[in-house]
């Protein structure tokens, strides 16, 4: 579910970049930006949700490196709006293609253990601790509250 999402939501992004590219308007252009933001966030955090499961032992350094990848786009990005000034469109375009192209590039994203969204399986580990939570009833909630305080 969190690739799928993660595609979906560049998939969006970059066709908001376009969108945006392509406005004349001055209120639209700040509606489509307002719905781009929304999907840049978005898949910003879809970005982390994937972190935890690629390399667990070294999460933080994944997330360091996911971090830094931001870091390095804008650096990209900024360059190339300098180097096309006073034409903002070809960037924009330029963004918006590159981020399609890194949705459909999600969709090639293998986990151990994990199945991809075009392949694989997810191994027996996994499915294993695939169990659905219950809410229990209230008499459950009240004997397990007089099993803790029997207990003590």
């Amino acid at each position: 579910g969190r690739l799928w999402v993660q595609t979906l939501l560049l998939a969006f992004e970059g066709a908001m970049v376009l969108i945006f590219a392509n406005t004349g308007k001055l209120g639209a252009a700040i509606v489509v930006m307002v719905f781009f933001s929304i999907f840049v966030q978005a898949a910003e955090g879809s970005s982390y949700g994937i972190v935890p499961y690629v390399n667990p032992p070294v999460t933080g350094s994944i997330a360091g490196i996911v971090g830094a990848g931001g870091n390095t786009g804008a650096v990209g990005f900024g360059m190339a709006f300098r180097q096309f000034a006073p034409d903002y469109k070809p960037p924009f375009m330029i963004m918006g293609a590159t981020i399609i192209g890194s949705a459909v590039l999600s969709l090639f994203i293998r986990i151990k253990g994990h199945a991809g969204l075009i392949c694989g399986q997810d191994s027996p580990e996994v499915t294993k601790g695939l169990q659905t939570l219950t809410v229990p009833d209230a008499e459950e909630e009240v004997e397990a509250g007089e099993k803790d305080l029997s207990e003590d």
